[in-house]
């Protein structure tokens, strides 16, 4: 019996199979849970179908988060295959290329306004989309870094917006926790992703990383499902506006010893 039986949701942040989201989906499908998940234009379509097809999904359609005509169309679909859902992942963030090199003071105001928006407002829409499907225990989860809480080089404006994003937990935890419903994010180490690749210098990054750790090894998107299955499970029902860390415990270090 999995620990996510008779579960069912949605997943959307899907790229590849190297995705964090592609972790979390096969390990609540591990458990037992039934998967809906969203991609964004075509070309992502040929990878996120087989990928959901693999799975079983139940439902696989696109949905753009900067679009709130897409949010609600995406949602009326989950009413039609669903009816009520157990569990809501956002696993979504962007921001422009040439944002994620040098220093944060060069962030442009465009470049602010669409990382903030995609990687931070999105939640919080989708959320208030998703509110009347959510059933009375559902668990909702997003995606942060440790980059929100202390500076990480040419990380700048994703920082900035994952510090939004934690903050919209909190607030969010307080208004759905009422009718039962717990928001956590989790605060992944670095993983190669196709989303990170477009930070400068990730490689050195998740190479320091894993060298100082308390762990001494680099996270997996196998780490983060599993501690996303426990978030969206009946064991963590009391936990909510929290921001769990699956960093190999790096995020507790101070000064880096040179000694091993």
């Amino acid at each position: 019996m999995g620990l996510m039986d008779g579960k069912k949701g949605l997943i959307l942040g899907l790229a590849n199979d190297r995705s964090i989201a592609w972790g979390i989906a096969q390990a609540f499908h591990r458990e037992g849970a039934t998967l809906g998940l969203t991609y964004v234009g075509e070309s992502m379509e040929r990878r996120v179908r087989p990928l959901g097809e693999s799975l079983n999904a139940a439902l696989i359609e696109p949905c753009d988060v900067a679009s709130d005509e897409q949010i609600d169309a995406l949602m009326s679909r989950v009413r039609e295959q669903f009816g009520q859902i157990d569990f809501l992942v956002h696993a979504v963030a962007f921001a422009n290329k040439e944002e994620l090199n040098g220093p944060y003071l060069n962030t442009t105001r465009a470049g602010f306004l669409l990382a903030m928006d995609i990687s931070a407002y999105s939640l919080t829409g989708l959320v208030k989309a998703a509110e009347p499907l959510l059933a009375p225990n559902a668990s909702i989860i997003t995606l942060t870094y440790h980059g929100a809480q202390q500076v990480i080089a040419n990380y700048n404006v994703m920082g900035v917006a994952k510090a939004a994003l934690e903050a919209s937990v909190r607030y969010l935890a307080a208004d759905l926790g009422p009718r039962g419903v717990r928001i956590n994010a989790i605060s992944a180490g670095p993983i190669r992703t196709l989303a990170a690749s477009g930070i400068t210098g990730f490689r050195a990054l998740q190479r320091e990383f894993a060298a100082h750790a308390p762990l001494r090894r680099s996270v997996t998107i196998e780490d983060v499902g599993n501690a996303a299955v426990w978030l969206c499970s009946d064991l963590s029902s009391i936990v909510t506006g929290e921001v769990l860390y699956v960093d190999a415990g790096f995020h507790v270090m101070g000064m880096s010893s040179s000694e091993g």
